[in-house]
C-alpha cells in the first residue's frame, strides 16, 4: 500500500471539516497541528497546540488531560498527515476528532487568522 493510499483508506474513515467551520468553532475545539516543529514555528492556527504526527500517541500523555469525547480538530499542512493522526485518535478512543480538509495550506489561502508568534 503506498502512503496515498493509506492517507485515502484513513479518509475513508474519518470526518474531515473544512476550514471556514474551523474558523467559526475556533473556541469550541482544541487544535492539534501535527506538522513538524519547524513548520509549526512559522505558521499556525491561533491557539493551536503542536504534536508532531510521529510522536502523537507518547506526546499525548504530557499534555493536560483530554476527554475522550473532547472536539479535537486535527491539521497538517495539506490534510494526508492530519487524516492519519485523526484515525489514531479514534483508535485511541477520542471519538469526536476530526480532520481539518486541505489543511493550512488551504487556511491561509483563504486569508483565515495566522498566528505568527
Amino acid at each position: 500500500m503506498t502512503p496515498l493510499e493509506l492517507v485515502a483508506a484513513a479518509k475513508q474513515t474519518i470526518t474531515e471539516i473544512n476550514p471556514n467551520d474551523v474558523q467559526a468553532q475556533l473556541s469550541a475545539n482544541a487544535l492539534i497541528d501535527v506538522r513538524e516543529p519547524g513548520e509549526f514555528a512559522a505558521g499556525k492556527l491561533p491557539g493551536a497546540v503542536n504534536i508532531p504526527r510521529g510522536v502523537l500517541e507518547f506526546k499525548l500523555s504530557e499534555l493536560p488531560p483530554i476527554p475522550a469525547n473532547a472536539k479535537l480538530v486535527v491539521y497538517c499542512q495539506s490534510g494526508g498527515r492530519s487524516a492519519l493522526a485523526t484515525e489514531t485518535l479514534h483508535k485511541l478512543g477520542y471519538t469526536q476528532a476530526v480532520s481539518m480538509a486541505g489543511g493550512f495550506k488551504t487556511w491561509s489561502e483563504l486569508g483565515l487568522p495566522v498566528d505568527r508568534s
